[in-house]
């Protein structure tokens, strides 16, 4: 056999492995109370971004305003290593800055929700079905805190080089 079909094959394996039975939710599917109709690849994953069908409706985020969550937002930042392509303040790294105000796709709540839920082309990765919704709520709750008087450990005030 090649080695590209060995491949090939393990991978359906470990994807195959890893849906669970009886129509419950695969690690692939939507949260909880969202159609999901996103497009798959032929091994079953979700393609990233702009390509995605999921309809979120008229979610909102249920912890809008709520201190403890943007200070758990933080905390989960840090936990689930966004700080390795966002940095550590979430300022840029191989992934944009999300302390800035132009967004690609949008930086309402509900925008910032689909794209950590379905991942956009070009490197940020898929969560949805891999961090629960409401730690994802929890993050965009941070998110929005960035450049305000809200946000949880803002970086240090920008001194002036001495002349």
């Amino acid at each position: 056999m090649t080695r590209a079909f060995v491949i090939a094959c393990c991978a359906a394996a470990v994807v195959a492995g890893c849906q669970r039975d009886e129509g419950r939710e695969t690690p692939h599917s939507a949260p909880a109370g969202m159609a999901a109709t996103a497009m798959t690849d032929s091994l079953g994953g979700v393609l990233p971004g702009i390509h995605s069908q999921i309809s979120f409706g008229s979610i909102h985020n249920p912890y809008e305003g709520n201190v403890q969550a943007e200070r758990d937002g933080r905390q989960l930042f840090l936990m689930y290593n966004c700080v390795g392509c966002h940095g550590g303040r979430a300022g840029g790294g191989m992934g944009p800055s999300l302390r800035d105000s132009a967004w690609t796709y949008g930086n309402s709540d509900v925008d910032l929700f689909a794209t950590i839920t379905e991942g956009r082309p070009g490197g940020m990765p898929t969560w949805g079905g891999k961090i629960p919704e409401d730690q994802i709520w929890k993050l965009v709750s941070y998110i929005r805190t960035l450049r305000t008087k809200a946000e949880p450990d803002p970086p240090p005030p920008a001194t002036q080089p001495n002349r």
